[in-house]
């Protein structure tokens, strides 16, 4: 940290005089909650290889461009073979669970607002940006990944997979809203006003905001809180959508330094599987 900590100085003007770890997120960068003697704290994230690096300069990219009131205060930044970013400490927010109506109506309230804002010029469409390329088609195509999750049977995936990629194939992502495409407790939290506040932006694009709401209701009923058709509505096509996005990953190695990633995506597809029955009329696995 010896580095990172003579960086911090020259951004922020100060110095470093204590750390602790931040424990959320599901990639190897570091994350630091950080002491400053002028009596500021300040979140650090930090590049561990060149993946994180790219990611966290896309992440950079995006709160430049935007400085919402729906993201962390942009203070610092420095790229190099590690990039480092710094922003506001929000480590004494509420962060989820447990879920309230209210707090769920401000997430509502707060995806609205991010799908209002004009998304910068060289942000990609959703269907261009290549992260959710993979659904029900890739499981037709390797299913043993899936079934081999133990969620559902070779005999259901044979009888509900035309019906699952007719309804995916069928969902409208694309479109002009700015969206963050990673919505999760994980990466909201709520100041002391109730305004949500979204982290994590290295996925921003551009497209429906359906698509945001959508992929927040698998995590959001696995931590308690509704059920997804009570959040939004007549959803089937979404519904599937979503549900092939994890069906495609759920099952699949881990990935390399970032081991938490597939148990979280195997969560959610648990919760994403009878979301979808429900909505489309199929049998539970």
């Amino acid at each position: 940290m010896e580095a990172t900590d003579q960086i911090l100085a020259e951004l922020l003007v100060a110095t470093p005089v204590s750390r602790r770890r931040a424990e959320r997120g599901y990639t190897p960068a570091e994350r630091w909650i950080v002491q400053l003697d002028d009596g500021r704290s300040v979140f650090v994230k930090a590049a561990t290889n060149d993946l994180t690096a790219g990611w966290l300069r896309d992440e950079y990219r995006t709160y430049e461009a935007l400085q919402a009131p729906f993201m962390p205060a942009l203070l610092g930044w420095r790229d190099g073979d590690r990039p480092v970013l710094v922003l506001e400490d929000l480590s004494a927010a509420f962060w989820p669970p447990p879920w309230t109506g209210e707090r769920v109506a401000s997430v509502l309230r707060m995806v609205e607002t991010v799908a209002a804002t004009p998304p910068p010029s060289w942000l990609v469409p959703v269907r261009r940006s290549g992260f959710l390329e993979r659904g029900w088609r890739f499981v037709r195509d390797d299913p043993a990944p899936l079934v081999g999750t133990g969620l559902v049977s070779t005999s259901w995936l044979d009888a509900s997979l035309p019906t699952l990629i007719e309804a995916s194939d069928a969902c409208r992502i694309d479109g002009p809203n700015l969206l963050h495409l990673d919505v999760r407790s994980d990466n909201l939290c709520f100041r002391a006003n109730g305004s949500a506040v979204l982290v994590d932006w290295n996925l921003a694009t551009i497209g429906n905001p359906r698509i945001d709401i959508a992929f927040w209701l698998p995590s959001l009923l696995a931590e308690g809180g509704p059920e997804p058709q009570t959040v939004l509505p007549d959803a089937g096509l979404e519904a599937a959508f979503v549900s092939g996005f994890f069906a495609a990953r759920a099952g699949q190695p881990p990935i390399p330094g970032a081991p938490a990633i597939r148990p979280l995506q195997l969560e959610q597809m648990r919760h994403a599987l009878p979301w979808v029955c429900r909505e489309l009329g199929l049998p539970l696995p």
